[in-house]
């Protein structure tokens, strides 16, 4: 008489996590797809706000276009991936990417790298209509010189206020968060103060992104507090910390409730939601990599771009 032996339990190491990426080309492909799509609304948009004025939405297309492109290059050398251009309809546009090891001095760089070639640019433009006396140079050389000198603000997320965050802020989080709320709350009175509506669009997504991030942060010193490093990609996270997060994230976000947590080590149709949150939780390491005097030379460069409205009603730039 056979004898039935109780199943053995498969130890956790030996269960592979999922891999539901995509692959590279398909991803490259979507993400230049809604790259495309964002610029033809934004131009369509645009069109009819501006009262079907093609010459003033190409010219502001145009700026925005070449504004992204230096971040993108930037990004680009530095080896960022996944990159792409997405465009929002009457606020600009950003660059998206990602990198597991973020140095400081390269961002300074990236985010320097949208206005300040912008505004120089611009100046070219004057000292040629100066030259030529050509009013359409002029009228863009303006457009160049105070969409760059106004993105270099120090309001969150403006380039010079992610600048100022990223230089002075990451290393001391309460900072970092009481920067953002006062950004959001500046930006909302402008808004409302201008009657330019739409601007209260990035303050709600400001804030609502701090919160989602303090949601974080709090399952991610749970985690952290059972051992897990979390300072890695989900490529590098082994098979047991996968599970083990895993359970964490179903204990934590509602949207998780009808995935059964583990063991049995099953996938659920939600894994690849899942996997989101997870990336969402594994962090970027940041390399702190700028002394006092990088960051000075970086100050220096950010405030003298403030000069570049004053700069070109010097006389010397039309003789």
């Amino acid at each position: 008489m056979e004898e039935n032996l109780p199943e053995q339990e498969i130890p956790v190491d030996e269960i592979p996590k999922p891999v539901l990426e995509e692959p590279k080309s398909k991803s490259k492909l979507n993400v230049w797809l809604k790259s495309i799509g964002s610029l033809v609304f934004f131009l369509v948009i645009g069109y009819f706000f501006f009262r079907q004025n093609w010459t003033l939405v190409l010219v502001l297309t145009a700026v925005v276009i070449f504004h992204e492109l230096g971040h993108f290059v930037a990004m680009k050398i530095y080896k960022y991936q996944d990159l792409g251009i997405f465009f929002i309809p009457l606020m600009g546009a950003y660059v998206s990417g990602k990198k597991q090891e973020i140095s400081q001095k390269q961002s300074a760089i990236i985010l320097l790298a949208g206005p300040v070639p912008g505004i120089i640019l611009g100046i070219i433009l004057f000292y040629l209509y100066a030259q030529t006396g050509i009013d359409l140079l002029e009228k863009i050389g303006w457009i160049l010189i105070l969409l760059n000198v106004f993105n270099l603000l120090p309001v969150y997320p403006l380039d010079g206020g992610q600048l100022l965050h990223r230089l002075f802020l990451d290393e001391y989080n309460v900072l970092g968060k009481i920067f953002v709320v006062l950004s959001a709350g500046l930006m909302s009175w402008v808004a409302i103060a201008g009657g330019f509506y739409p601007l209260l669009f990035f303050p709600f997504m400001m804030l609502s992104r701090m919160v989602g991030d303090i949601k974080h942060e709090n399952i991610i010193k749970k985690i952290e507090a059972e051992g897990i490093d979390l300072v890695k990609t989900y490529d590098e996270i082994s098979a047991k910390e996968y599970w083990h997060i895993r359970n964490v994230l179903i204990r934590h976000y509602p949207q998780l409730k009808d995935v059964n947590p583990s063991p049995p080590y099953e996938i659920s149709p939600k894994e690849d939601q899942v996997i989101m949150l997870m990336q969402g939780l594994l962090q970027r390491s940041i390399a702190q990599d700028l002394s006092v005097i990088g960051k000075i030379i970086i100050l220096i460069v950010w405030i003298a771009s403030f000069a570049a409205p004053f700069l070109i009603r010097n006389p010397f730039l039309y003789y």
